[in-house]
């Protein structure tokens, strides 16, 4: 039996970051209720001047 907190990646999807919504569905860290259970996440770019300028380098995609 596969357990579903546990992803391809490592991470147990069941402790999610607090304040942390996450619309990004293929991305391993998303534990498919819109929230991140990475143990960071790292967003960029330094010199962004507004939110449709930044991206999320933590993004891993999922496998399927």
């Amino acid at each position: 039996m596969e357990d579903k907190h546990f992803t391809d990646c490592g991470c147990d999807r069941s402790k999610r970051i607090n304040g942390i919504k996450c619309d990004a569905c293929n991305c391993v860290y998303n534990n498919e209720k819109c929230e991140c259970c990475a143990g960071q996440v790292c967003i960029g770019p330094k010199n962004a001047d507004c939110s449709a300028h930044t991206s999320c380098a933590t993004f891993k995609p999922r496998a399927y």
